[in-house]
């Protein structure tokens, strides 16, 4: 069975979620690197997926609502092609549009504080991320058409 790790990578952090039965994606860790030290982020990836023998990586990838990438988007990119030549794993980007969003009004309508809320952010929106991955798949594989089209995967 494969080993999942979900990410949402930000300019300082990096959210974290993990699936070890490829169904249900739960909550890891949060980490902090340099302000866009991308470099180092991407080693310390690589460093947990070889470490925890993770196989995949699913990445959000950030898009515009017309689907265009930005400078985010391609700095996401950049970061999985960093993490491929330091790891062979599989690399998904999965499109990550509103799952920040979704992961805050998770926690404000479960009345998480402010403080706890700007701390957890990133690693729940990995979660969504992951998620909604492990959920397409799962539909795929049943023949289920899914809308989500212009994922990346190498």
């Amino acid at each position: 069975m494969k080993k999942y790790l979900g990410l949402d990578l930000g300019s300082k952090s990096l959210g974290l979620s993990i699936s070890e039965s490829g169904i249900i994606a739960n909550s890891y860790k949060t980490l902090y690197f340099k302000n866009d030290d991308y470099f180092e982020a991407s080693k310390i990836i690589a460093d947990i997926m070889k470490k925890e023998n993770f196989q995949v990586l699913v990445i959000g990838l950030p898009k515009h609502m017309n689907n265009d990438l930005g400078i985010r988007g391609e700095i996401s990119i950049d970061f999985a092609n960093k993490v491929k030549e330091l790891v062979d794993v599989e690399v998904v980007l999965w499109d990550e549009r509103t799952s920040t969003q979704a992961a805050l009004k998770t926690m404000i309508g479960n009345n998480v504080s402010r403080k706890k809320q700007k701390t957890k952010k990133d690693e729940l929106a990995a979660v969504i991320i992951l998620q909604n991955y492990l959920d397409y798949k799962e539909n795929n594989k049943n023949g289920w058409k899914s809308n989500y089209i212009n994922n990346w995967r190498w």
